[in-house]
């Protein structure tokens, strides 16, 4: 009986989500149900995925369905385990101190010890009070006897989820290299409902300068002399990378808020870069393009038009104006093939650094290539994107998500500019799997040092992507540069690949992702196994 009232249960929310769904955009919802009815599934998937899973019901239907099958099953502990100090933080109020004690005690296993940092009230059965943190930091010197304590620390009010100690147990012992281990996180409400889940990347040390993800979640090796009043934070080893465990383990009551950072200074001397845009025809996005690097402040540029077989007059005329004020225009007037026509520019560019640029992007930020050339100066980075807003104001691009749909999405993609998003990070600078090159600045040395652009297999589509996997495997991994942001005209030069030849072609090259890079079954380790693959917003998983 308690089954079928889970399944009614259910059932009942899935409505309700859908009935969300439908109230957020009627006609979305209409064509998604339509392209359902027509066989069209992934395309179909995509847009409920996006409509459903911004649900406010959407989060308790995923606890109700996946938590239990993906994160219910047994955890096996090892037989012997280490001390574990609980430090619950109450220097911000004692609120709620006793439920979180209740869910320690309900996790708890033999070899923890609770102990309570900043409370004065009288002390609990089996809790250690204790003022502040000099007199934690000798707490855990004396408990430890000479070994670097293990800690886990939360705040007043937080819960620990039923399983949360075992789980930790069992990840350090088959990674006892690890000194930091966090798990995935949800908010709790003052009447016990849980929301706002954060499904996490995995160790991701840029989004980490911008966005903690870590303290209060997380069991940690500790040294008590660096223990301060920036606790816990101020002592988290960094080193070796932190081990993510991909399931919900901590119920909060606050999260620290993401911190937007201000642009970079530019290199000094700064460095030349080579800006390679193709065309063909379409001379008022021609225009805006060079018109914007004209405006931009970047002392040594150069910049290489590709004529991909331009015919009308005008535009003709105008490459003739741009050659004789020292552009380099390029005639390359064969079968479009993107990869191959910048593979044949790239030897011959003056610059240490190349920046490929779509002739349909909109430079409206002067400082956008000062921005970029610093992100891909780092000797860990290897493509560096931006951001890139549609005309209307909503996202086109930060950062590609591997797996979208089996091959790559944009992340965050029509998501409006001025929205916080998924934890703000459409605006923080971080470490991605790809971006895409309609604007991208990458080391001339690293592009050649693997193949640049693979023109056999992704001739307009994916060569980006395939291009960020090949660098990220040499240890240059891709870089989501936030601060630079510009405008793309999105495929108004190139049309869309919906119909026909270019529908095949954009098929071959998707079957092309998979096979190499195996993106239908592995997934983006900057993007969680719990947020929707067919939608590239960040929503959960339904």
């Amino acid at each position: 009986m308690a089954r079928k009232g889970g399944a009614l249960a259910r059932a009942l929310l899935r409505v309700r989500v859908h009935w969300d769904a439908w109230r957020r955009d009627p006609a979305a919802y209409l064509e998604a149900t339509g392209w359902r009815i027509r066989g069209l599934k992934l395309r179909s998937k995509h847009r409920f995925s996006s409509l459903m899973g911004h649900s406010p019901h959407a989060y308790r239907l995923w606890t109700m369905t996946r938590e239990v099958g993906a994160f219910g099953h047994e955890v096996n502990a090892p037989a012997s385990e280490p001390l574990i100090h609980i430090v619950v933080d109450c220097r911000g109020g004692s609120h709620g101190l006793r439920q979180s004690l209740a869910s320690i005690e309900h996790a708890m296993r033999p070899a923890c010890r609770v102990v309570v940092l900043g409370d004065q009230q009288p002390p609990e059965p089996g809790v250690t009070h204790i003022a502040d943190t000099c007199a934690l930091a000798s707490l855990l010197k004396e408990s430890s006897a000479g070994d670097r304590p293990l800690v886990l620390a939360m705040a007043a009010g937080d819960l620990l989820a039923p399983q949360a100690l075992d789980t930790y147990r069992a990840a350090l012992a088959t990674r006892p290299e690890a000194a930091l281990l966090y798990g995935d996180d949800d908010l709790i409400s003052s009447e016990g409902r849980r929301h706002t889940p954060h499904f996490k990347p995995d160790w991701n040390s840029e989004l980490f300068r911008h966005l903690d993800y870590l303290s209060n979640s997380c069991l940690f090796v500790c040294d008590p002399d660096r223990i301060d009043e920036g606790w816990p934070v101020s002592a988290l080893p960094l080193v070796p990378a932190p081990v993510h465990l991909d399931r919900v383990l901590h119920h909060r009551m606050r999260r620290p808020r993401a911190v937007r950072p201000s642009p970079t200074a530019a290199p000094a001397p700064p460095p030349q870069v080579s800006v390679i845009v193709p065309t063909r025809d379409h001379l008022a996005l021609l225009q805006t393009c060079i018109e914007g690097l004209a405006a931009t402040r970047y002392p040594a540029l150069d910049i290489t038009v590709i004529d991909n077989g331009s015919a009308r007059a005008d535009t003709l005329d105008y490459l003739r104006q741009l050659q004789s004020g020292g552009v380099r225009v390029i005639g390359d007037p064969g079968p479009f093939n993107y990869a191959a026509m910048h593979n044949a520019v790239v030897p011959s560019a003056a610059g240490p650094l190349l920046c490929f640029l779509n002739n349909d992007i909109e430079v409206i930020d002067p400082e956008w290539l000062s921005i970029m050339v610093t992100s891909a100066m780092r000797e860990d980075v290897g493509a560096v994107g931006a951001r890139l807003l549609y005309p209307d104001g909503t996202i086109q691009h930060a950062g590609v998500v591997t797996g979208v749909g089996g091959g790559a999405g944009h992340a965050h993609r029509l998501q409006r500019d001025d929205e916080e998003g998924y934890f703000g990070r459409a605006h923080l600078p971080q470490f991605v799997s790809a971006v895409t090159a309609a604007c991208m600045v990458v080391r001339k040395d690293r592009f050649l040092a693997v193949g640049g652009f693979d023109a056999q297999n992704f001739a307009v589509a994916f060569n980006d992507v395939d291009l960020c996997l090949k660098l990220n495997q040499r240890g240059w991994q891709s870089f989501y540069e936030a601060r630079a942001c510009l405008i793309h005209h999105e495929s108004k030069s190139r049309g869309l690949d919906r119909d026909g030849a270019k529908k095949a072609r954009f098929e071959g090259e998707l079957a092309a992702l998979k096979r190499i890079w195996r993106t239908d079954r592995q997934h983006d380790p900057f993007h969680h196994r719990e947020l929707s693959p067919f939608g590239e917003q960040f929503v959960v998983r339904l």
